[in-house]
């Protein structure tokens, strides 16, 4: 899924970077869609052609890259505004970061629920024996609290460090 929308961000910021004078306004959401279908149509077909197995487990979540906001957003912000070359690094930036997180979250999830981290069928990290796993991370209700937490856990890091940036310019102020 990673691999799929990293392919979709990279060729849809090149290809709307490069079409960017073409449209107006009034189109142009609407052309991004089209791009944005087209490109992930590309992977489907491919991964359904030379990869069935990962297609038979990811085939159905494959069409809503259509839907994915990073996309779209990223082709509103950024390709629509600049070069060719800048937004294929940008897009290639995107995606690496969107693939991150989501491999980063799977492997947390994975690890933590299912007690291991497998890539390929082969199994990457596992924990002791004696680990009750919570199996509930492995349905759709864990996923979303996990990624609850990581979220709340997120915010509160950078409302203390927001905290400590007040502090210190507090400081220098009196010190003034």
């Amino acid at each position: 899924m990673a691999v799929s929308a990293f392919f979709v961000i990279v060729m849809c910021n090149i290809l709307i970077a490069a079409l960017r004078k073409l449209p107006s306004d009034e189109v142009r959401i609407p052309i991004f869609i089209v791009i944005i279908a087209s490109f992930v149509t590309i992977v489907d077909l491919v991964m359904k052609a030379y990869l069935p197995s990962v297609y038979s487990f990811l085939g159905v979540w494959i069409p809503l890259i259509v839907v994915n906001c990073i996309v779209l957003g990223r082709a509103e912000a950024f390709a629509y505004r600049n070069t060719v070359w800048l937004s294929a690094g940008g897009g290639r930036g995107a995606g690496g970061v969107y693939a991150g997180s989501v491999v980063g979250r799977a492997g947390l999830r994975g690890w933590v629920g299912g007690g291991r981290v497998q890539f390929l069928g082969a199994t990457l990290i596992s924990v002791p024996a004696f680990y009750s796993r919570p199996n509930v991370l492995l349905l759709f209700p864990g996923a979303f609290s996990l990624f609850w937490l990581i979220i709340a856990g997120s915010q509160a890091m950078n409302r203390r460090i927001a905290g400590r940036h007040a502090a210190q310019v507090a400081s220098v102020k009196e010190a003034m």
